[in-house]
């Protein structure tokens, strides 16, 4: 989920911790970061053609790549300088468990996966296009209003986990549930996903700016990966409510 992992003040302390100043090549760049993040993507989506074209295999990993990622994910929150080692696992471990959930989607709704797919690269090129033309811009008010937004939705998901451990589950989470209510709630949540790139986009410029440690291209590119994926998996359930 977006994007607590990527705050200002983990720059902050990223380039001014040691009381270094780096040069030029020890430095974050742009172009590094993008090239992180495309090498993080190849990773995950090796993992998901792996899970996918294993249905088997895939329900034996996907309670394991869970729990790996989610600790993964905290360890690189708190130790950035651990991301070059840790977020190309993270990928896979990502990779396996949304190709498992992609197929069963897949099977249900033919061809559902393929405009998923698209449909997030088409929203993260237009976040993009929006951001560099100035359309979108991450402003104090901007950056609150979204990041509250975001903690809302997550404290929803923390108590829908909660009560599926007691055999309940709200039906947002239901996906034979095709009431305009859901359709509403998830075009909602789509949208703030989608809002919170132009937050990663910014955050990034930021970094780049403050001189932060070449490290922190791996760590950005991660917590990039995590909104896309977010993203992808409400349009999935979107696309799947829309069918």
């Amino acid at each position: 989920m977006a994007n607590p992992l990527l705050k200002d003040s983990v720059f902050d302390k990223s380039a001014s911790g040691s009381g270094d100043i780096y040069s030029v090549k020890e430095a974050m760049t742009i172009s590094g970061t993008i090239n992180k993040s495309i090498l993080l993507l190849i990773l995950l989506a090796a993992g998901a053609v792996y899970t996918w074209l294993h249905p088997q295999v895939g329900q034996i990993v996907i309670m394991p790549a869970l729990i790996i990622g989610f600790v993964l994910a905290m360890v690189c929150c708190f130790k950035q300088n651990l991301s070059p080692t840790l977020a190309p696992v993270y990928a896979v471990c990502e990779g396996l468990v949304l190709g498992y959930i992609s197929r069963v989607f897949n099977q249900a709704y033919q061809g559902i996966v393929v405009d998923a797919i698209f449909l997030t690269i088409a929203v993260l090129f237009c976040m993009l296009a929006a951001y560099r033309a100035g359309i979108l811009r991450a402003t104090p008010m901007f950056k609150r209003v979204v990041i509250l937004a975001t903690l809302g939705i997550a404290v929803f998901y923390f108590i829908s986990m909660i009560m599926s451990f007691f055999g309940s589950m709200p039906s947002y989470f239901d996906m034979n549930n095709f009431s305009t209510g859901s359709f509403v709630i998830n075009l909602i949540i789509v949208g703030i996903a989608a809002l919170n790139l132009i937050i990663d986009f910014d955050t990034v410029e930021y970094g780049v700016k403050c001189g932060a440690p070449k490290y922190m291209e791996w760590y950005c590119s991660f917590a990039l990966m995590v909104t896309l994926v977010w993203l992808y998996i409400e349009i999935l359930r979107l696309l799947a409510r829309r069918r």
